[in-house]
């Protein structure tokens, strides 16, 4: 086992190791494919990088070799004292299940040992302003090893980051190559800095989650299905070997998780609720160590669940910010390489501001810079005409995010904002999230996304096989990333952008005029018995 299986699902973790072959004939999702795929390539950067810098203080293990003989060599290089290796391979532990291997084993010259450092594709840390904190993270130079802490990040919060660290220090300590400074090391997604993590604290937790893993794997400990967001793209919650899918599973058993997901079912199971029907049922005092929101929600969300109802209105009336002129915004963007694809809705006529050049590439700020223009232009206009102007999306997280990072990438380009201008409009009243609005408004039993809520409202895409992860794929074929670019992608993915922004307008309308007729309040679903 290795340290994958610390983070995730416990029964999708049974699954696997009892049916190893069962996932064989499966298409792989495509998102899991992409992510996988980006990892590799950014691994490839960072290591031609730091070996480029020092070729002489490398040893790099032939990912070529098989696993055995990659093991061998990663022990000859600890033996032989070597300052960096790369692609390291510890040995396999049959007695503790325990295998694993480290992007970086960076030899501790001042206490011996070796200290893990792993490559990752995603964020590990973001900006801070200088400034008082009670906490700053610990990092160090990419090339010369000097642990301090740095007042100009903030930690990011990556638990699979750290059990592997964790994993990664009990097989060389196996071995007597652990560094006694107790440390590891994360290179992120921005290759700026190695984020160095103090390990002594978190081995207690690491040792009994790993046996808690390795006694399921082993088949000495029953799990059962549980909905938890790694569902999404699971082959299990769809397929099933043992039995029903998961999915089927747990409809079956009305299982709690199905409107308490992840650790709120946790709770609930802790207090004797395992059903959707016991979570409808409570009376009585909320639970003291429920911390996820209003609990006689929770119960709403069961008895809704029950009566088939997709939305329950928090209000009397629902209300959306409206004004004369409203524009829609969704962008498309690809991994963390930027945002190609600014797609607007304005009196019903669809305006995607693309850039076609696969990512990364500076025509994106030509594109940023013109979608923001218009935008700029036609709230301008708006205010010289003495009209209110307004612009939606779903979701504002993503939006702010490429505002932002655009605005700091593409400085000084035609047409590109500074960050304190893109500031002060995501920060006003005509930046609206429609995604906020429909949160305060409706508890959503079957979920909050745009493709779950814009059906109540009577929306429906072209595309059966609209969403974020499919589109990844559509855009790597659109922009010929694996061979010629396939122009009816291209096609897809704007129809794809057009019928996100027009989902938009269509639900800010039903929200204004029909919501209140259409969907049951709270008071409907009381604490009361689901007979009255």
């Amino acid at each position: 086992m290795d340290a994958r299986a610390l983070i995730g699902c416990r029964h999708r973790l049974h699954l696997d190791a009892t049916h190893p072959e069962a996932p064989a004939g499966l298409s792989e999702d495509p998102g899991v494919r992409q992510r996988r795929e980006a990892a590799t390539a950014h691994r490839a950067r960072v290591r031609d990088a730091l070996v480029a810098a020092d070729p002489d203080a490398w040893v790099v293990i032939d990912p070529g070799c098989r696993a055995a003989e990659r093991a061998e060599a990663t022990m000859r290089a600890c033996a032989a004292g070597a300052r960096h290796i790369w692609g390291g391979l510890l040995p396999q532990e049959p007695d503790t299940g325990r295998r694993g291997g480290s992007e970086i084993l960076l030899r501790d010259i001042e206490r011996g040992g070796y200290i893990p450092i792993i490559v990752v594709n995603h964020k590990v840390t973001d900006p801070r302003q200088p400034e008082p904190a009670d906490f700053h993270p610990t990092t160090s130079d990419l090339y010369h090893w000097n642990p301090q802490p740095d007042p100009h990040r903030k930690l990011r919060q990556q638990p699979r980051d750290v059990q592997r660290l964790a994993h990664l220090h009990r097989m060389l300590q196996r071995h007597g190559l652990a560094s006694p400074a107790l440390v590891g090391g994360v290179i992120g997604y921005q290759f700026d800095r190695i984020l160095v993590h103090d390990l002594g604290p978190l081995l207690a937790d690491y040792d009994l989650r790993y046996a808690d893993r390795i006694a399921v794997v082993r088949g000495e400990l029953p799990t059962v299905p549980s909905k938890v967001p790694e569902c999404r793209q699971c082959p299990w919650w769809t397929r099933g070997v043992e039995g029903p899918s998961c999915e089927s599973w747990l409809v079956e058993h009305r299982d709690v998780s199905l409107v308490a997901p992840g650790s709120r079912a946790e709770v609930l199971r802790r207090h004797g609720v395992e059903t959707i029907d016991d979570l409808a049922a409570w009376v009585g005092d909320d639970p003291e160590d429920w911390q996820h929101g209003p609990f006689d929600e929770a119960v709403v969300t069961a008895r809704a669940w029950i009566a088939g109802a997709p939305l329950v209105r928090r209000v009397e009336q629902v209300r959306v910010r409206r004004a004369d002129v409203e524009v829609d915004v969704d962008l498309e963007s690809f991994q963390e390489y930027g945002a190609y694809l600014w797609g607007t809705l304005l009196d019903g006529v669809y305006r995607p501001f693309v850039t076609w050049n696969p990512l990364p590439t500076d025509d994106e700020g030509r594109s940023f810079g013109e979608f923001w223009t218009w935008l700029m232009t036609v709230r301008a206009e708006a205010a010289t005409a003495g009209k209110t102007f307004a612009a939606y999306c779903y979701s504002r997280t993503a939006e702010d995010k490429w505002l932002y990072e655009s605005a700091r990438r593409f400085a000084g380009r035609p047409g590109v904002p500074t960050v304190d201008q893109v500031r002060a409009f995501v920060d006003g009243p005509q930046w609206v999230d429609m995604f906020q609005a429909v949160s305060d408004q409706f508890i959503c039993p079957n979920g909050k996304g745009l493709k779950k809520i814009a059906p109540v409202a009577g929306f429906a895409w072209r595309d059966p096989e609209a969403g974020g992860e499919a589109s990844m794929s559509w855009y790597r074929l659109a922009v010929g990333y694996d061979g010629t670019p396939d122009l009816s992608q291209r096609t897809r993915l704007l129809e794809y952008n057009e019928d996100d922004v027009r989902a938009t307008q269509v639900l800010r309308e039903w929200m204004t005029t029909r919501a209140d007729g259409e969907v049951a309040g709270l008071a409907d679903f009381g604490r009361r018995t689901i007979a009255t």
